[in-house]
């Protein structure tokens, strides 16, 4: 299709400056605030960001969507009520592909990371829970060993992982230390009585999938340098009394998902399944910055699931002389505040996959769209709340849920404040969390 250049512009029209100086004589025209022609404004995807998308990552994304849709939604109602979590749907995705999609080999897609993103916000779109799920299994644990496993490890568990026949769970936050990582408590020692064995032991908490996880990836501190290392402990090969990973019940959010500890008592682990390489924070932190891309365009998922119910509410919900409330100012207002965010968000979020894909993305970006979607996800759907009155009580609206959820994804993966520090030191060189 042609299209024409800049220079081949040149001339067709009068220059600013000619107009300015009164040498053309303009007829008089009419405003208007809407054009009787021309693309029509599309409230789902109102900045066009489809356009942005190559035809591989849109077709990610309608398979991801169509299957959410049809297979995820039916069940989450029921899911959530009664805090349970089906571990078949990690199989149903692997079988999909959508396990590690950005991850090349293996068994994985090699897709993009904004791919990686569409599926996000697809499974986000019916519950972050679900979201929580895949996001460890994807990007927490498969993608920390394909960046830092050795060889051996990367074969071992990384084909049975993007299948969803080996589950994974990621220990990095303490009872102790949430926000602070770097004060972690959880030691590796060697093995008193076994050559290449390490024991570990400490606590760790909030951990997503660890009661159902084959193998667990636990970051622990080297007793002998103090070192951070990153073990991979196989559930199977655990002695009794080592390794618990009990539950955590009675959440108010992500309920959909299963969340638990990993308990440690001299836990025995083979040398060989410590990653050879990376110390310190730099691994789970490269680990999280990949889940955080996740949740960036994962809550605009929810997002545009709250905005799409609150506007079918908005039109059949009548009020005041039968008219519906979507004809009154303040919800219309709601749905442009909410709309918009959700434009924006998801630019932003695709931004930040292209430079992360172009190896030109810093963390700081990374902590600016999650800290951004995640905030604005919560504030939008809160208010979106409140056009159904009464009826946002009930779980069946599926805003409450929505609600109740997005206040975790501020806060996990670094809460919002910590990403507004991380921010602030990259603006004006000075560290404030001491």
């Amino acid at each position: 299709m042609f299209r024409p250049t800049i220079s081949s512009l040149r001339g067709a029209r009068p220059t600013l400056a000619a107009r300015l100086r009164g040498r053309l004589q303009c007829p008089t025209a009419s405003r208007s605030y809407a054009s009787a022609s021309g693309p029509a404004f599309d409230w789902q995807d109102p900045l066009v960001s489809k356009d942005l998308l190559t035809e591989d990552e849109i077709a990610i994304s309608e398979t991801a969507e169509r299957y959410c849709q049809e297979q995820l939604l039916p069940r989450v109602l029921e899911a959530y009520r009664d805090e349970h979590y089906d571990p078949n749907i990690l199989l149903e995705m692997g079988e999909l592909g959508l396990l590690g999609a950005n991850l090349t080999g293996y068994g994985c897609a090699g897709a993009s990371t904004v791919a990686s993103g569409l599926i996000t916000r697809a499974v986000e779109r019916v519950d972050s829970g679900y979201r929580s799920g895949m996001s460890v299994q994807s990007s927490l644990v498969m993608g920390g060993i394909h960046e830092f496993g050795s060889a051996e490890q990367k074969d071992k568990f990384l084909p049975l992982m993007a299948q969803g026949k080996l589950l994974g769970a990621f220990g990095l936050t303490e009872p102790n230390h949430g926000s602070d990582p770097g004060s972690m408590e959880t030691t590796a020692r060697p093995h008193p009585n076994k050559k290449g064995y390490l024991l570990l032991s400490g606590s760790k908490t909030w951990i997503t999938n660890s009661p159902i996880a084959d193998v667990l990836l636990v970051w622990a501190r080297l007793q002998s340098s103090g070192k951070i290392r990153g073990f991979l402990v196989e559930r199977k090969d655990c002695p009794p009394g080592t390794l618990d990973t009990p539950p955590i019940k009675d959440k108010n959010g992500l309920r959909a998902s299963t969340t638990g500890m990993i308990q440690l008592d001299d836990c025995p682990v083979p040398e060989a399944h410590m990653f050879p390489e990376v110390e310190g924070l730099r691994g789970p932190f490269s680990c999280l910055n990949s889940a955080r891309f996740g949740i960036a365009l994962g809550t605009m998922g929810a997002l545009e699931d709250c905005i799409a119910r609150a506007r079918t509410y908005a039109l059949e919900r009548r009020q005041f002389k039968d008219n519906p409330i979507a004809k009154y100012q303040l919800v219309q207002k709601k749905l442009s505040d909410a709309v918009t965010d959700a434009a924006y968000g998801t630019l932003a979020a695709i931004q930040v996959g292209r430079l992360k894909d172009a190896g030109k993305v810093a963390p700081e970006m990374i902590s600016m769209v999650k800290r951004q979607n995640c905030d604005r996800a919560l504030v939008n759907a809160r208010v979106l709340q409140e056009i159904f009155g009464g009826n946002a009580v009930s779980d069946e609206y599926g805003i409450g849920r929505h609600v109740a959820n997005l206040f975790v994804t501020q806060t996990y993966e670094g809460q919002s404040d910590i990403h507004s520090l991380i921010l602030g030191r990259a603006i004006t060189g000075i560290q404030a969390f001491a």
